[in-house]
């Protein structure tokens, strides 16, 4: 496992080493996934009819134990995947390796983690403090554990989250038969830092958080080691095309502001952050050119109660998504418009309905759609599908590198 500090994993139990271990609890899920490609990759190595075809089977195992008193409480939850096409893929990763105790106004946890900051549906800008796991999915929203230290303060004025973030975690990349990549491979194992402390920077995060009325309100701080790489070309003799890009993660200021209201049957969203860059990034690496930037996504949630007299529930989402940089090559949310509903069914398994489209406001031509549905099944089982379509002509933008990436997947789950 890459970069994986477990150096604060003998601290983990040491609250759990005086007593005896009774109150273990063991569950977690195993799961089989099959992808479905529309149309054979762009940039993959793989045989065209077979690269379309992507099985893989992952298992995600938890133990639990908390003290008699409940005071200390301690988690350990482990993610495996094997993947049928992409070496990549099929990868290991300790999600949570935790302790956790707690007082009557504050609560302090160590180890291995995930923490999620944000509020709107379309992207999560504020969610900084765990890196992406991208293998798994290209939405952004499977997460690596983090090592961190962290303390919660519990006051009239709001909840404060104090963290030290001790080990960096790099991003996963697809591999050459996988999917999701880019026309120029990604040189992962030559990452390369702006901090001449590489992955053992020690980062720092804040966030306050408080309701006020109808608004719950959250403001963030992160400085440290930027979750998000730039890519810096490898060349090879005198070629003028690079053969491979390197990640260059570098040093970041991040302030960002998150708000939720519920006003009757509207929620009202909002996400925006500031980021600031050191100005000896392009001193360092001539082909890096990088300014401060802002962005922001925000939008509403209206939801139509018992449509057509059934139990149903319908909401109607619309978010906007800006950039400052104005520029689709660095962000895909730079000027974009999503649009989509939610349709939960209220029956006794949970099924749900989530589809969307975002719309590039400044190409019409580019546009993604999205598709999530799930449902149990008894009590042990759960059923998952999932679309993603990508349409772009533009190949200055992002998107366009996924042009041939649309996919179906059908994912089915055991809880135990």
């Amino acid at each position: 496992m890459q970069q994986l500090k477990l150096w604060l994993l003998p601290a983990l139990f040491s609250a759990a080493t005086s007593q005896a271990l009774d109150g273990v609890e063991f569950s977690g899920n195993a799961g089989a996934e099959w992808r479905e490609f529309l149309n054979a990759g762009q940039f993959n190595s793989a045989d065209d009819d077979q690269a379309r075809h992507q099985f893989s089977a992952s298992i995600e195992p938890e133990l639990a134990w908390q003290s008699e008193s409940g005071q200390h409480i301690v988690v350990f939850r482990a993610f495996g995947r094997w993947d049928s096409e992409d070496d990549e893929r099929s990868h290991a990763d300790i999600r949570e390796a935790s302790w956790l105790t707690y007082g009557d106004s504050w609560e302090l946890k160590a180890g291995i983690s995930k923490v999620f900051w944000g509020v709107t549906e379309s992207q999560h800008l504020v969610d900084i403090v765990n890196q992406t796991d991208f293998v798994e999915a290209p939405d952004g929203e499977d997460k690596l554990g983090q090592p961190m230290l962290k303390l919660s303060l519990v006051q009239s004025w709001g909840l404060l989250d104090a963290f030290i973030l001790p080990g960096f975690r790099e991003r996963t990349f697809a591999g050459n038969d996988g999917r999701f990549r880019f026309a120029v491979d990604i040189a992962e194992d030559d990452a390369l830092y702006q901090s001449d402390k590489e992955d053992r920077h020690i980062d720092l995060a804040l966030r306050w958080a408080h309701t006020l009325d109808d608004y719950d309100v959250g403001l963030t701080y992160f400085r440290g080691t930027s979750r998000d790489p730039l890519f810096v070309p490898q060349f090879a003799g005198a070629s003028p095309q690079p053969v491979a890009l390197a990640p260059l993660y570098v040093l970041i200021d991040q302030f960002g502001l998150d708000v939720q209201a519920t006003l009757d049957s509207w929620l009202w969203k909002l996400e925006t952050i500031y980021r600031t860059f050191d100005d000896s990034i392009g001193t360092d690496y001539a082909a890096i050119d990088v300014e401060d930037y802002s962005a922001a996504t925000g939008g509403f949630e209206y939801t139509f109660y018992g449509i057509a007299e059934t139990d149903w529930d319908l909401g109607a989402l619309a978010e906007y998504q800006y950039d400052s940089r104005d520029d689709a090559a660095l962000a895909l949310g730079q000027n974009d418009l999503f649009v989509g509903g939610r349709l939960a069914l209220n029956d006794a398994d949970s099924s749900e309905v989530l589809f969307g489209i975002s719309q590039d406001l400044d190409d019409q031509a580019t546009r993604s759609v999205l598709l999530e549905a799930e449902t149990r099944l008894g009590d042990s089982m759960k059923l998952n599908v999932e679309g993603l379509l990508f349409h772009s002509s533009a190949d200055d933008n992002l998107s366009y590198q996924l042009r041939q990436d649309d996919y179906i997947q059908l994912s089915l789950y055991y809880y135990y």
